[in-house]
């Protein structure tokens, strides 16, 4: 079999933290693989072997961009000669916080126009339960083209983790649910050839599902420790020292942060697709929905608690000069999406604060769906610079920050990651 000697041509659709890391996945382990995008920009970088996401770096590709097992495209034309498409595009919310599943689409029919029999299609992306079989399927086979006889398709959940040294596309288990038996034993076999382990399901619903319920459970716990962190706080209550502390039980409890807010592509995304299709079965989600209501309200309460510090040192928000620390929506990564950085800047913006960022990752942020006035470069940190401001709010914990400088440099320092371990009169936790 081709995908066993390696000899399948493996084309990835979608050039972005989902899909560099499983194209470098999939070079490393041998296969020759074509990069789609319909950004020419992206593929015009990777073609010169640059990159424009951290961990995957220019030097990962180059090697394989010489010798010619890699290269990227912006042509569906490639579709008809390749042997495995797998889908990595975005599935975010519209503005009413239904599934926006245009990009899927878009691209089920452009593979539908160009694709051979015998192609194995695989959907990566995260989206609800029935996408693949009720969404793509009728889709692909609009061309006359059996599923299970004339090509295969297949679900499998990414689940990158960007920034995570320990945990890579080829060390994490995938869980793979194929539309009949044929499409999941050649899927499986697909990824076993790359990753650690395969975790095989009996359906395409069952691995959609599986997606949501990991990052609905992460979801739900941050929203509980962000909603201990604001009763805490108002009884004087230190909630870091209390999950240190509750973190010594060996059983029974796994320790989660409170934050500003939650970021990435996934958890403030995810649960809300779900939320949409549990409607089908006339089943109310409150208990994800809350989860979804109090995180979303974490910037609003770091807002406000820059506008009480600043009031106790005799200063308004109007007019006050604001350093945003971090805009990436983790600690040693370039990814901003839904970063609560974006929306606590707006917010101060919006209070008439003057507002700067600085993230060592993250040169110049512009271009957010959401906030499309948003249009801002990163500030040197100096010594001066950091005496300039009224305040300065650590939204991300980045490791290059050196925090005990900060802290002696600035008039009053928010910290919502818990960066300054040790209390100190200037620091306001939030």
């Amino acid at each position: 079999m081709k995908i066993k000697n390696k000899k399948a041509h493996i084309c990835v659709i979608g050039l972005g933290y989902v899909g560099l890391p499983l194209i470098k996945t999939f070079l490393n382990a041998g296969f020759n693989v074509i990069g789609f995008d319909i950004d020419e920009k992206k593929v015009s970088l990777l073609n010169k072997g640059r990159s424009y996401i951290k961990h995957v770096t220019g030097k990962d590709l180059k090697p394989f961009i010489a010798d010619n097992r890699f290269r990227a495209t912006s042509s569906p034309e490639v579709l008809a000669k390749v042997d495995v498409i797998i889908i990595c595009v975005p599935t975010p919310l519209d503005p009413h916080k239904n599934p926006d599943l245009s990009y899927v689409l878009s691209t089920t029919k452009l593979i539908a126009a160009n694709f051979s029999k015998g192609t194995l299609v695989v959907l990566e992306s995260t989206t609800y339960p029935g996408t693949t079989e009720e969404e793509m399927l009728p889709v692909l086979e609009t061309k006359g083209f059996k599923v299970g006889r004339d090509f295969h398709l297949a679900y499998s959940p990414e689940r990158e983790n960007p920034g995570d040294e320990v945990y890579t596309t080829a060390n994490i288990p995938k869980v793979v649910g194929g539309v009949t038996k044929d499409c999941l034993r050649i899927a499986k076999s697909l990824y076993d050839q790359i990753v650690i382990k395969t975790v095989p399901v009996k359906s395409t619903k069952e691995a959609e599902a599986t997606k949501l319920l990991e990052n609905i459970f992460r979801s739900v716990n941050i929203a509980l420790v962000n909603e201990m962190k604001m009763i805490f706080d108002r009884m004087d209550i230190d909630i870091w020292e209390v999950i240190k502390a509750s973190s010594t039980k060996p059983f029974g409890f796994m320790p989660f942060s409170p934050g500003p807010g939650y970021g990435g592509h996934c958890i403030p995304v995810d649960p809300f697709y779900l939320t949409w299709k549990a409607k089908e079965v006339d089943y109310p989600t409150r208990f994800i929905e809350l989860a979804g209501e109090i995180n979303t309200l974490m910037p609003y309460y770091v807002v406000e608690k820059v506008i009480e510090a600043l009031n106790e040192r005799g200063k308004v928000i109007k007019g006050a000069k604001i350093l945003v620390l971090g805009i990436a929506y983790k600690k040693d990564v370039d990814d901003q999406r839904e970063s609560p950085s974006l929306k606590i800047i707006s917010l101060l913006k919006n209070r008439n604060a003057i507002v700067d960022y600085n993230d060592p990752y993250v040169a110049q942020s512009s271009g957010h769906r959401d906030y499309p006035g948003l249009n801002m470069k990163s500030v040197k940190l100096t010594e001066k610079k950091l005496k300039s401001y009224d305040a300065v709010v650590i939204a991300t914990d980045h490791s290059h920050y050196d925090y005990d400088w900060i802290v002696d440099n600035a008039f009053l320092v928010i910290d919502t990651r818990n960066a300054v371990k040790t209390k100190k009169k200037k620091v306001v936790k939030a």
